[in-house]
C-alpha cells in the first residue's frame, strides 16, 4: 500500500488560519499606509476642534503668563510686529492643543501596527506603556505648565526690572516657548518608562542603573539645560530636580518588576 504524501508544514503553523499566515512585504506597507492615514485624520480632527475654540484655547495658554505677572498684569503685553505674525501665534496654539489631544489615539494606532510583530512577552506591556506614556506626557506637560513657564517667565520679568528695560513680548516667541518647553517636558518625562522597558526586557539591570547614577545625574543635567528656555540655575534645577527623581523612581520601580525573578532565581538555587 503506498504511502500517503503528506503536505508540505507550513511555515507559520496553521495553513487554515488567514490570520496567521506571514505577511507579505507590501502587506506591511498597506498596514503602515493605513496607520499613518489614521494618525494624520486623528490630528487634523484636534487641530480643526482646537482652532473652532481658538480664543479658549489662547486663554489658557495665556495662564502661565498671566499668573507670573498677576501682582503687576499691565507691566507686559503680547504684539505682533509683522503682518503675518498672527499666522505663527495661529499654528503654534493649534499644534499644541492638536498634539496633546490626539495622542491617546496615535499612540493606540500605533500600538495597532506594531502588536503583530510583538512576541508574547513584548505584547503584555504594550498596553500598559501606552497608557503610561500618556499619563508621563500629561505629567510633564502640567508640570511645564504650572510650575515652570511661571518660574522662567517671574525671572525674566525679574532681570528685565532690574535693568529697567520695558516688557513687549511678540506672541508667536511667547506661544513658541510655551509649545516647545510643554512638549520637550512631555518627552523627558518619558524617560522612566523607557527605563522600565529595559529592564522588563532583560537589557539592562537593576545594579546597572543604580551604578551610573551620577553619570545619569549629569545626563539629567545637560537635558535640562537643553529643555529650559532660559539658562539661569534656578530654572535648570527646577526642571533636572523632578527628571532624577523619576530617575530614581524607575530603578525602585525596576526593582519591584524583577524581585519575582529574583525569588525565582533564589527558589531554583535552593533545590539544586
Amino acid at each position: 500500500m503506498p504511502e500517503e504524501e503528506v503536505p508540505p508544514a507550513d511555515p507559520t503553523g496553521n495553513a487554515d488560519d488567514p490570520a496567521e499566515r506571514s505577511m507579505s512585504f507590501l502587506d506591511h506597507l498597506e498596514d503602515l499606509r493605513w496607520t499613518l492615514l489614521k494618525v494624520v485624520v486623528a490630528f487634523l480632527v484636534a487641530f480643526i476642534l482646537v482652532a473652532v475654540f481658538l480664543p479658549d484655547t489662547a486663554t489658557i495658554l495665556n495662564w502661565p503668563l498671566n499668573y507670573a505677572i498677576r501682582d503687576n498684569p499691565d507691566q507686559l503685553q503680547l504684539v505682533t510686529t509683522t503682518p503675518l505674525g498672527i499666522f505663527s501665534v495661529f499654528m503654534m496654539i493649534c499644534f499644541l492643543g492638536a498634539a496633546t489631544i490626539s495622542l491617546p489615539f496615535i499612540l493606540f494606532f500605533v500600538g495597532q501596527f506594531v502588536a503583530p510583530a510583538l512576541t508574547k512577552k513584548e505584547g503584555k506591556v504594550l498596553l500598559p506603556v501606552c497608557a503610561a506614556t500618556v499619563v508621563l506626557f500629561l505629567l510633564g506637560a502640567a508640570f511645564s505648565y504650572f510650575v515652570l513657564l511661571p518660574a522662567v517667565i517671574k525671572v525674566s520679568v525679574y532681570f528685565n526690572a532690574q535693568l529697567g528695560l520695558a516688557l513687549i513680548w511678540t506672541a508667536d516667541k511667547y506661544y513658541s516657548m510655551v509649545v516647545w518647553t510643554v512638549m520637550g517636558m512631555g518627552a523627558a518625562f518619558q524617560f522612566p518608562m523607557v527605563i522600565q522597558i529595559l529592564i522588563y526586557l532583560e537589557l539592562v539591570t537593576v545594579k546597572k542603573l543604580r551604578s551610573i547614577r551620577a553619570i545619569m545625574f549629569l545626563v539629567v543635567l545637560i537635558v535640562s539645560a537643553v529643555i529650559t528656555p532660559t539658562p539661569d540655575p534656578v530654572t535648570l534645577f527646577i526642571v533636572a530636580l523632578p527628571l532624577y527623581l523619576l530617575y530614581e523612581l524607575a530603578i525602585w520601580a525596576g526593582a519591584v518588576i524583577t524581585l519575582p525573578r529574583v525569588k525565582e532565581a533564589r527558589a531554583s538555587l535552593d533545590r539544586d
